[in-house]
């Protein structure tokens, strides 16, 4: 069975059925490929009885793109760049037949759907929710290699189409219809086949505007004096972006700007050139197997216990409308849950649910939401003083100060006034579920939901599991993530869990770096360049010092209570003396390790340089970002060895979505695979001489250095 089913009508119209057997979405596989050249050489040999070509799905979207199975699988760079050209050429020979090629776009047209698309002469949308269009293979560390950046360049210009191409944005079908990407909506797929056909009857010839004679670019060429300047300052503007980590916006720029100066066909081999680059590097290969095939696995219920029903929250009890409390509350509301969200006061109570108000007032101002769903919105969530509110809830969030006994009275509180069935979850980013669970009556119904700050924006939950929990308890908490629109991660109980645990490493080792004397703009930039989203000083500063002392203080005590010690990290000593003796905890103190001036960008505090920097110290650049990078990544396996992290998956989304882990590696654990876990151990141990045993390889990871094996 072809990919491509051929059917003609009786008007000579010919329809080509995108229809990849035993798949549920249309790709760019070896069938496709196969099915092209041969639909193609039929249609030239038969074009003088055919009229036009219609081309549509007989699956549920359009045509999803790439085979990425494919994709990471490619390491012959010349055979892959033939086999991508011969692609293209079929395509071409298809536009430049000389008869009208409309397409039926009747779902989503994502990458390689999109390309298809627009090497038709008329593209036709059914006007649907469901529909998507878009070329987001920047998002995968790849660029449109099937012509989709020199048909979207010809189609709108450089200075139009580059925000698409480098942002990998999608469109809803109106919207495409604005920007010029579709000429025509429709409301039935039946519609779709029918204004296909009649725009090949009314247009018996047709080609593309940039085949045609006197062609111009769109807002003109890369010499035309707006274009130069806007390029002029681009690649300072994405190298800005990028820190120099992600190399496919860079290359999709190139071939833009490159392409745009030569004619069609050479610019699809610049493209080509650009697009075989990506897919052979190691960071494409990286970004495909995290963002794709382990997000999609955990989003399919990977981590999920099997065999009990989806559950769907009512009613959610927040415990604390502080910040966090507030943004759970908004994000459950939005994604139409009723909320009961409590604290010790009504103005306090109040004062949380206004957090909502603001955030939905963007929305308005906007334009992307009415005032009338906002206020349907806003009367989801009944602010409160009191417990009794909690009574018709079946979950329970507890977000309140990262205190054990105030965590353990407010939590014991609501389960007594909650029915039998009421899940109890705590925010907690630090304290062991198993200990917290001590406080509620049924331990098996009690759960950690670590969310991240801002919620709203965070995509992360960390789930965590006490020893007691249930398996029910856990698909529950699973589907109420997804219910609110989040990427849930399922770990183990431990202290700090994983990504506490991890995100520790990352600030005491920037921290750690400047007790030693390093300058701390070194420390940094290097952190940037590495691809974290922050430095290791500038985080510490928003999460606040006092906050980690007191944590340390509370950890500490918890063990002296069981008779164990925690080894004092050289970043202890540094923040003692910002907190004790030169009074600069953090941003919401007036000032840490940076100042923050009311008119200005905040800037180092220049006292760092008299109080820590050593002039004599001598460090390499890399043993800067080797240190911040390495410290995680050990710390991941470490979570993996004491079977905290359940999963592979989990480690590598985890770490990206949840701490800003370098997004380039795919994750903490892919960072190990793609240096090669026996160079990682090496490079460890040579680390562990020059700064400390911390980063001593684990056992787990030095066994699987010598066996041979990767992290999968």
């Amino acid at each position: 069975m072809s990919a491509i089913r051929f059917e003609k009508d009786a008007d000579n119209i010919v329809t080509l059925v995108l229809d990849n057997p035993g798949q549920s979405a249309n790709t760019m596989n070896a069938d496709f490929r196969e099915a092209l050249t041969d639909v193609v050489t039929r249609i030239e040999q038969e074009q003088d009885s055919i009229s036009g070509i219609l081309v549509t799905s007989a699956k549920s979207t359009f045509f999803a793109g790439g085979d990425l199975k494919e994709l990471v699988a490619v390491e012959d760079a010349a055979e892959f760049y033939a086999m991508v050209n011969r692609i293209k050429e079929g395509m071409r020979r298809l536009e430049t037949l000389g008869k009208p090629v409309v397409a039926a776009i009747n779902g989503a047209a994502l990458g390689g759907g999109w390309e298809i698309a627009l090497a038709c002469h008329h593209r036709i949308c059914l006007n649907s929710p469901k529909v998507s269009l878009g070329l987001p293979e920047v998002t995968l560390g790849l660029l449109p290699g099937g012509g989709g950046v020199v048909r979207m360049v010809r189609l709108l210009g450089l200075e139009k189409s580059l925000p698409y191409l480098l942002e990998g944005k999608q469109l809803k079908a109106e919207a495409a219809l604005k920007a010029g990407w579709v000429q025509e909506l429709v409301d039935t797929p039946e519609q779709l086949v029918e204004r296909g056909k009649a725009w090949i009857k009314d247009n018996p010839k047709s080609s593309q505007p940039w085949d045609e004679k006197g062609y111009r670019m769109p807002g003109g060429t890369p010499s035309s004096p707006k274009v130069f300047q806007m390029l002029s300052v681009a690649p300072a503007m994405l190298r800005q972006k990028t820190k120099g980590c992600f190399p496919a916006p860079e290359k999709i720029l190139a071939a833009a700007v490159e392409g745009a100066q030569v004619d069609f066909d050479n610019a699809c081999l610049i493209e080509s050139r650009y697009f075989t680059e990506l897919v052979t590097s190691p960071v494409a290969k990286n970004m495909i197997n995290t963002f794709w095939f382990q997000l999609n696995d955990i989003k399919a219920g990977g981590s999920r216990p099997q065999g009990i029903d989806t559950y769907t929250t009512q009613k959610v009890g927040v415990i604390g409308a502080g910040m966090m409390g507030a943004g759970i509350a908004y994000q459950a509301a939005i994604s139409g849950i009723d909320v009961v969200l409590k604290d010790i006061s009504m103005e306090s109570a109040e004062k949380g649910k206004s957090y909502s108000e603001q955030l939905l007032a963007k929305r308005v101002s906007r334009g992307r939401m009415t005032e009338e769903k906002k206020a349907g919105i806003l009367a989801r969530i009944q602010a409160t003083d009191n417990s009794e509110a909690f009574a018709d809830c079946d979950l329970i969030i507890e977000a309140v100060f990262e205190d054990r006994g105030l965590k353990a009275r407010v939590t014991a509180e609501a389960e007594a006034i909650c029915g039998d069935n009421t899940l109890v979850a705590s925010n907690t980013s630090t304290l062991p579920i198993t200990g917290l669970a001590e406080a509620v009556q049924n331990p098996d119904r009690f759960i950690g939901l670590h969310f991240f700050s801002p919620v709203d924006k965070m995509p992360l939950v960390e789930i965590i599991c006490g020893k007691q929990t249930s398996d029910e308890a856990l698909a529950r908490a699973f589907d109420f993530v997804l219910q609110i629109r989040k990427t849930p991660i399922v770990v183990n109980d431990s202290r700090g869990f994983f990504t506490s645990r991890v995100f520790g490493t990352f600030t005491n080792e920037g921290i750690a770096m400047l007790g030693e004397g390093v300058e701390p703009a070194l420390i940094e930039k290097e952190a940037l360049k590495a691809g974290m989203p922050v430095g290791p000083l500038a985080i510490s500063d928003e999460v606040s010092m006092s906050l980690m002392k007191h944590i340390r203080k509370q950890t500490e005590a918890d063990l002296a209570a069981e008779g164990a010690t925690i080894p004092n990290h050289p970043a202890n000593a540094v923040i003692d003396a910002m907190v004790e003796d030169l009074d600069r905890q953090g941003r919401a103190a007036g000032g840490g390790f940076y100042d923050y001036p009311s008119q200005g960008k905040k800037h180092l505090w220049s006292g760092l340089r008299e109080q820590f920097v050593r002039s004599d110290l001598q460090i390499s650049k890399q043993d800067v970002r080797d240190r911040m990078l390495f410290i995680q990544a050990i710390e991941t396996v470490r979570c993996l060895e004491e079977n905290v992290l359940r999963s592979v998956a989990d480690a590598n989304i985890g770490s990206i979505f949840g701490i800003g882990f370098a997004a380039w590696s795919g994750g903490a654990l892919q960072f190990i695979n793609q240096y090669g876990l026996t160079s990682f151990v090496d490079r460890a141990h040579y680390l562990a001489e020059q700064y400390g045993e911390r980063f001593e390889p684990p056992a787990l990871l030095q066994e699987m250095a010598a066996s041979g094996k990767r992290f999968e």
